[in-house]
């Protein structure tokens, strides 16, 4: 970003237009590309970089609610995969990086990447509209090519998120082996060095984050991730001592094929699903999902464990929700949001399956959700 350009942050010819009908405009800060998605606000104050590259937000616009973003820079420790994945970004301001980490800046990223972005927008305005209306569809034009009333069109005529696999889309090419060399699994200071592999596990991929695998490896995890169409039988040849169901983007019902093999998995491994995993699970024991009016993408969520009463405060990004009156008697509610009282977590009784809503890989400042890694790790080794 030239943070002279003082003519096109005065002009604000590009804009965001909504399915609604509503523009808000602003000045180019990213690729020179016009694009659709769908428009959800963040409220962290940190974490861009992990947000931004996170294979969940696939098809969506962030708009962060804290007024600048960029000051903080991007570094190499950070990713959550290998680029960045939203459709687009929506901020207020954007600020070129001040920080020891920093080794690249946001802005250069998003041209590179050929990710459009907005800054000028009023954030406050757009998050507002969206809590009150729900999450939109909406159409970012960056090139000026289009009319406004072209642009809310575009937004309209998109597909949407709904019943839409994008799972395929994020998921690995082909099996691999997570960090073999172990120069991707930081510490960050939860351990004085790696621990021995003693256990295996194997993760499919519908979008999964980098801190769930570095988290797995910090457990004494052997990690094998594969893609998420791989069969129940192609698991199962590994030998592996856990399966870990991945967070991911869009609508859970749309993965038929994901429940599917689930259901052929259940009792024969242990399961552990988080974020779109966790509803996979529910789905896969014949509940139902329902998806929210604007979804939780935050980091201060509180979660009480049931069972012990624990409160956490967890980092969240879905869009859709496992509906409680659909779970029949074989499944166990574990947790809560005190936000919504939504559900948050699941324990199969028949089989050595659990699932939680949150991100416990996710270290938004507190790390209270950690320690489910490790009842994982009890879980395979009880088995």
């Amino acid at each position: 970003m030239n943070p002279c350009n003082w003519r096109a942050q005065r002009e604000k010819r590009a804009f965001l237009a909504l399915e609604d009908g509503s523009i808000f405009r602003g000045y180019s800060i990213g690729a020179d590309q016009d694009a659709p998605g769908e428009v959800v606000f963040n409220t962290g104050m940190t974490g861009y970089q992990e947000i931004l590259s996170d294979p969940s937000y696939a098809g969506q616009f962030v708009t962060f609610t804290h007024p600048e973003i960029g000051n903080t820079g991007l570094n190499e420790e950070d990713w959550e995969s290998e680029r960045l994945r939203a459709n687009g970004l929506l901020i207020r301001e954007a600020t070129t990086a001040s920080n020891w980490r920093a080794q690249g800046e946001l802005v250069e990223r998003l041209r590179r990447e050929g990710i459009p972005g907005l800054a000028g927008v009023n954030t406050r305005a757009l998050t507002v509209l969206l809590r009150e209306k729900g999450t939109l569809k909406g159409f970012l034009s960056v090139t000026g090519s289009l009319s406004e009333t072209e642009a809310v069109e575009k937004a309209r005529s998109w597909s949407g998120l709904d019943n839409q696999d994008y799972a395929s889309r994020v998921t690995c090419p082909r099996a691999y082996a997570w960090d073999p060399a172990d120069s991707k699994t930081c510490t960050w200071g939860f351990a004085e060095q790696l621990p021995p592999t003693d256990r295996r596990v194997v993760v499919l991929d519908f979008g999964v984050k980098w801190s769930i695998l570095r988290h797995l490896r910090l457990c004494g995890f052997s990690v094998t991730v594969v893609p998420a169409r791989t069969s129940a039988d192609e698991i199962l040849a590994y030998h592996p001592d856990g399966v870990v169901l991945s967070n991911g983007p869009a609508d859970p019902a749309a993965l038929v094929f994901a429940v599917k093999t689930i259901r052929s998995l259940l009792g024969h491994v242990p399961l552990f699903g988080i974020c779109l995993g966790h509803q996979l699970l529910g789905l896969a024991m014949k509940g139902r999902t329902r998806r929210l009016k604007f979804g939780h993408h935050a980091v201060n969520h509180p979660v009480m464990d049931l069972a012990t009463r624990r409160i956490e405060i967890t980092s969240q990004n879905h869009n859709f929700i496992v509906d409680p009156d659909s779970l029949g008697p074989d499944v166990e509610i574990t947790h809560i949001n005190l936000n919504d009282q939504t559900v948050e977590g699941l324990r199969v009784r028949t089989a050595p399956a659990f699932a939680v809503q949150y991100h416990p890989e996710a270290g938004p400042g507190p790390h209270d959700a950690h320690p489910i890694f490790q009842q994982f790790r009890a879980l395979c080794e009880s088995r």
